[in-house]
């Protein structure tokens, strides 16, 4: 029997795959990509009675090779926090899929494991811009000011790792990353004895530097879209800057588009909580989009559709005075 982990190389995906690796040890074949390349399953050969465990990836984008693997008699352990649709029907198919707000895939595997691995939890709780959230665990374990700031960044770093068009944007491949991280049941001890942090953190910071020179190429009250330039820098700080600019602007919904390598635009979406419509929901009027409640994004939106993309956005999310 072989056993797949299929995960998200974000920090939430990182996160949840690290707490099961270390509540059940033993070889494993590891699937995952950039933080866009969510079709993975399409990747996972496995064969009646192996396993595949999948974290942090949007069953509703997967659903035909999630039902293939079920017919091969296939056991599937779904993990998720995105909007999944309609489930399979499945004997072999066990689902922890929450879409609340409030949750991201590690805080439910956190749940399933008991707690055992919190502060990996709390670590993603923060890279998933669920800082409320991360700061309220770390309270509950008794986690002091330091140390939780320090998960914060580890959060944060990982995040911003996941960000490319390739793998050859990123500072670390995300297998490679899982596998720096296994050895260590407290992410304090990775900041502190791997190499890591102090990579992604060098990176991080001369990336968002540039990123926060930008001005945005169209705003209105609450509504605000940014344009990242051609470069692999604004590839990799999409995501991290999106999530730092809602919580400079918590009232306005956010959006960032980058150019991607099909000649149109990675799009990354930030709502705020109050709002009607989520990011998914609006995400999802178009072909490649979708996401979670505050979070979402399109994988590619043709160079065509961005004034429409920008009438959408400004209609569904400014706010007449």
């Amino acid at each position: 029997m072989i056993h797949f982990y299929v995960y998200n190389g974000d920090a939430d995906g990182l996160c949840a795959l690290q707490q099961l690796r270390l509540a059940e040890p033993g070889d494993a074949t590891l699937v995952s990509g950039v933080k866009r390349d969510i079709r993975l399953l399409k990747r996972v050969d496995a064969a009646r009675g192996d396993r595949v465990t999948v974290l942090d990836i949007s069953l509703d984008q997967n659903r035909a090779e999630l039902q293939q693997l079920l017919e091969r008699g296939v056991f599937v352990r779904y993990f998720d926090h995105h909007f999944a649709g309609e489930l399979p029907c499945s004997g072999l198919l066990e689902s922890y899929i929450d879409e609340a707000p409030g949750v991201c895939t590690s805080t439910l595997v956190d749940r399933y494991l008991g707690g055992r691995y919190r502060k990996w939890a709390i670590v993603a709780a923060f890279g998933d811009n669920l800082p409320g959230i991360g700061t309220d665990m770390a309270r509950n374990c008794g986690i002091d000011e330091a140390t939780t700031v320090t998960l914060r960044m580890l959060g944060t770093y990982l995040n911003y790792n996941a960000y490319g068009d390739s793998i050859s944007d990123l500072h670390f491949d995300p297998k490679a990353l899982a596998d720096a991280m296994l050895p260590y049941a407290d992410p304090a001890d990775f900041v502190k004895r791997s190499d890591v942090y102090a990579r992604l953190s060098a990176g991080y910071e001369q990336d968002m530097r540039k990123a926060r020179d930008l001005k945005p190429m169209n705003q209105v009250p609450g509504a605000m879209i940014v344009m990242l330039p051609d470069e692999p820098w604004a590839k990799r700080a999409i995501g991290v800057y999106a999530n730092e600019l809602i919580r400079s602007a918590p009232d306005s919904a956010v959006a960032i588009l980058s150019p991607n390598s099909r000649g149109g635009y990675v799009a990354s979406v930030r709502v705020p909580v109050a709002r009607a419509v989520g990011a998914d929901e609006f995400c999802r009027r178009f072909e490649t989009g979708g996401g979670r409640k505050l979070a979402g994004g399109i994988d590619h939106l043709p160079r065509a559709e961005v004034d429409h993309f920008a009438s959408a956005f400004r209609a569904c999310f400014g706010i007449s005075r």
